[in-house]
């Protein structure tokens, strides 16, 4: 029986799998808007976006294992997805989205809204294709679900074993090979503690004694050091990022590297390694853990404690309840009063970093915020997208005043939808990890970074839905309570303090080790912290 190309498009995806697809029609995509209503058991999720559709997909896709799925017109129907097409390439996030073309015969023509999607989006896609024969649909469409699903979503032992200060970082590939149980069992039996990328973060419970915390440019500073002092590093699925690094030159330089990673091309680009292993990480462990030695690494591990001190809960101290609400008050809180068990999504600046600072997850999937690419406007399509992949999870969008703003037209797609994402807006009145950088680096001329913003509250209320204003501590616990109790999308407005800092802070381009601490309170918060304080603040 014969098929249309468009009827091809939806059979194929349903044959995918696919259950729910982000899109917004237009004149070269409508045929296949009008066949779609012919396959109901595919529900389409109208955006007000291009860009919060794939950031919708790669939500989704990141928190159900599966492929997100994104639609739009051609030209700038098309274009308006490249940031989120990059999002998901940095970040290995699997997603296929299908854009129309103007009609073959005017292709290279320059006809209306015609542009040449496949030549723009080659650098930032594992393949791409102009499809011009409806007998090539089907073909291509496998083709692409396979591709996105696979590869890259990417004298050994005696190194391992005669190793006395070793870390393991985990990065993202821990998760998309589901290597956490792995990691764990190789982590306890060597006795090796890791240290967590930004992506990397639920990959070992943040409870798991061997679990250091997240390195990096506003990683934990013990981590950091035991880095820089460590004898070897093994990468697990991670890309030696700049963020992660620091000055290449002076990175971990008494340490032997081991990298495992499945694409050959991140093998030896930004760190030369002494070993690099390609494959699947998850099949690497499975292999290597029944031959590592049983280790005996408590002196190291102590030292390791020693740097780390009390000081992982030392900036929450540092921050009394002065009648000035601090972020990192705020996420604490918010980690507390859901248990830790919440699905969190994040935009990209300071409350990305105070978010993963203080909301420690013992599972996995539960973070989804952009890495690699740092894209703002991420943080509520990407809940919503998630939302659609675990509709019995507690999904939260934490994003600054800034980012909120590039995506908050999804504000409808929620309440169109009719689905429950409570949203924290981190309102700090500027752009604030720009603001902060130009506080350290720029003698606090704040150029361009001071925002005036909409009031929050009454935009919810304008899509429908509720909004909520905080300005002190003592509301944040009964706000929190209302969002979580509130049928539908709940915005929270929490007013911070303007010109607070993400501390530890390593410069772009410093040493590792050479971080910028949170400056010495002119008064400590009491006599017995006095002393530990000038201590941790001499270091």
């Amino acid at each position: 029986m014969k098929r249309t190309g468009a009827q091809i498009i939806w059979e194929c995806l349903i044959k995918e799998g696919v259950e729910v697809v982000f899109g917004y029609p237009g004149g070269t995509i409508l045929p296949a808007y009008d066949a779609m209503l012919d396959y109901p058991s595919v529900h389409h999720v109208l955006v007000r976006h291009e860009q919060g559709g794939t950031h919708m997909a790669d939500g989704y896709a990141r928190a159900s294992g599966k492929v997100g799925v994104a639609f739009a017109t051609s030209g700038p129907g098309a274009t308006n997805m490249v940031t989120g097409i990059a999002t998901a390439m940095m970040d290995s996030s699997p997603i296929v989205c299908i854009t129309g073309q103007v009609g073959s015969s005017l292709v290279g023509l320059d006809a209306f809204q015609e542009t040449d999607v496949t030549g723009v989006t080659l650098p930032i896609t594992k393949h791409n294709y102009l499809v011009t024969r409806v007998e090539d649909i089907a073909r291509t469409i496998r083709e692409g679900f396979y591709i996105a699903k696979s590869g890259r979503p990417g004298p050994v032992l005696m190194l391992i074993n005669s190793a006395k200060r070793p870390v393991i970082l985990a990065g993202h590939g821990v998760l998309q090979s589901s290597a956490m149980q792995v990691l764990k069992d190789f982590a306890e039996k060597a006795q090796i503690p890791v240290a967590m990328s930004l992506l990397g973060i639920g990959g070992l419970p943040a409870n798991h004694p061997l679990n250091l915390g997240m390195m990096g440019m506003h990683g934990e500073a013990w981590v950091n050091h035991a880095i820089q002092q460590a004898d070897l590093l093994l990468a697990f699925g991670m890309r030696f990022d700049d963020r992660v690094t620091g000055n290449v030159k002076t990175y971990a330089p008494k340490a032997k590297k081991i990298h495992i990673e499945i694409d050959p091309s991140e093998l030896n680009k930004v760190v030369k390694v002494d070993v690099a292993l390609v494959g699947d990480l998850r099949e690497v462990l499975n292999e290597v853990l029944p031959l590592v030695a049983v280790g005996d690494r408590e002196e190291w591990i102590e030292h390791i404690n020693e740097m780390k001190g009390d000081s992982a809960v030392r900036d929450i101290q540092n921050l009394p309840d002065t009648g000035h609400l601090y972020a990192a008050h705020v996420i604490n809180d918010l980690w507390r009063y859901t248990e830790g068990e919440a699905l969190i999504c994040t935009d990209v600046g300071q409350h990305q970093m105070w978010t993963a600072q203080y909301y420690k997850h013992n599972k996995p999937f539960k973070l989804i915020t952009s890495g690699g690419l740092g894209t703002m406007g991420f943080g509520l399509p990407s809940a919503i997208g998630a939302k659609f992949a675990k509709p019995n999870a507690e999904v939260w969008a934490i994003s600054g005043d800034g980012g909120f703003q590039m995506t908050a037209a999804e504000l409808s797609t929620a309440a169109q939808e009719n689905i429950k994402v409570n949203v924290a807006i981190i309102n700090n009145g500027y752009l604030g990890m720009v603001r902060q950088w130009q506080e350290f680096f720029y003698d606090k001329r704040y150029a361009a970074t001071p925002m005036k913003s909409p009031d929050f509250v009454k935009l919810a209320e304008a899509h429908g839905l509720t909004g909520i204003r905080v300005t002190q501590r003592s509301q944040v616990e009964s706000a929190i309570r209302q969002a979580r109790e509130t049928e539908g999308t709940v915005v929270i407005d929490f007013r911070v303090e303007k010109e607070d800092s993400v501390y530890p802070m390593v410069p772009a381009g410093a040493d590792l080790h050479n971080m910028i601490r949170r400056p010495m309170p002119k008064k400590p918060l009491n006599e017995s912290l006095k002393h530990e304080e000038e201590m941790e603040f001499a270091k």
